[in-house]
């Protein structure tokens, strides 16, 4: 399995948005930070992965950094997990739109085996930043190419069901127990 990355942009610079936009659309886009937006209860909302026209960045750019990509048209997503040396992947079916998190109880989760080559990149990222744990998404297209998106900076997974979860909790807690040590868990 060969990874790709789609054409990428982080910027706040809404010129530099719109001409990327222009240039590799359909683009989707995202802030990089939490956001102040909040629903009538006070409850934190999330701003969306969505594709975007050109038209639509505004000054409101400027805020905050965005990551903007080129969309890929995904038939299924995958979650890799690493803990330590461990490596787990998750394949998310059932997004009707470029943004799963809106779905959670209408996609199905499988655990399944983690490509060797997707395991090496992640192997790589990791090593390079000097980091134990990461949350990467990437996308499955309709000829079976992986497109790395991002490593999530918020590195969740207690959202997905039994047994899945179990086995990420048990690899943190053994990451944890073992933290400092030099063996290979």
């Amino acid at each position: 399995m060969r990874v790709r990355s789609p054409p990428t942009l982080l910027t706040n610079d809404p010129a530099a948005a719109r001409d990327f936009a222009r240039e590799h659309g359909p683009v989707v886009y995202k802030p990089l930070r939490s956001t102040d937006y909040h629903d009538a209860q006070g409850r934190a909302l999330t701003v969306w992965v969505d594709e975007v026209d050109p038209a639509d960045l505004t000054a409101g750019i400027a805020q905050t950094m965005h990551q903007f990509q080129h969309r890929v048209p995904s038939v299924a997503d995958l979650r890799v997990t690493a803990v330590g040396k461990k490596v787990f992947t998750v394949r998310i079916d059932g997004a009707p739109g470029p943004d799963w998190r809106r779905h959670y109880d209408a996609l199905t989760y499988t655990l399944i085996d983690t490509p060797p080559e997707l395991a090496k990149g992640v192997r790589a990222y990791l090593d390079t930043f000097g980091l134990v744990f990461g949350a990467f998404d990437f996308g499955l297209d309709a000829a079976d190419r992986a497109w790395w998106y991002e490593c999530n900076p918020n590195g969740q997974f207690a959202w997905f069901p039994e047994p899945i979860t179990s086995h990420l909790v048990c690899a943190v807690a053994d990451q944890l127990q073992y933290a400092g040590e030099h063996r290979d868990r």
